[in-house]
């Protein structure tokens, strides 16, 4: 696997440690990481996670701003000042701080979203709730997109 990819809802042990799936795992130690690297999420409540494609991800759009610009400054601080680095103990678990899971408002289940580069850890109701604001903007977005194909073809036949 090359991305961080499916859904897998997790539990946070009674020492408040979460399990990182074995897929995501290897991503990480792939990077030659024992660690991932976490922040809140800048627009929604939950928490982006990954490893080097994240990182090059928040590098790539922070030097997209000019040296020593405002908007450049505040970018980094809000991203890089606010990642944590989650050490993954051997069996594969993190202990989240105690920011980020209030952030995330995750309290003793998690659930965790693969998204290509990198991955959110979502507290469950939220997660649900999300997914169900995104899935109907997709149907939209795919209604959309049939009926401007449906233009074109028409078009296209000289009507």
């Amino acid at each position: 696997m090359e991305r961080f990819v499916s859904t897998y809802p997790m539990r946070l042990d009674s020492k408040g440690r979460m399990s990182i799936p074995a897929p995501y795992r290897a991503l990480l130690a792939r990077d030659g990481l024992e660690h991932l690297y976490c922040h809140p999420a800048l627009d929604l409540p939950a928490l982006q996670a990954g490893g080097a494609r994240l990182m090059a991800g928040i590098d790539a759009l922070i030097a997209r701003y000019p040296p020593y610009s405002e908007a450049r400054e505040e970018l980094a601080g809000a991203l890089y000042g606010a990642i944590e680095m989650v050490k993954l103990d051997p069996e594969g678990r993190v202990m989240l701080g105690e920011g980020l899971k209030a952030h995330a408002q995750i309290k003793d289940e998690a659930v965790l979203v693969g998204l290509g580069d990198y991955f959110r850890i979502w507290e469950p109701d939220r997660f649900r709730a999300h997914l169900a604001e995104a899935t109907a903007k997709v149907r939209a977005l795919k209604q959309e997109i049939g009926s401007q194909g449906a233009t074109r073809d028409s078009r296209a036949d000289g009507a």
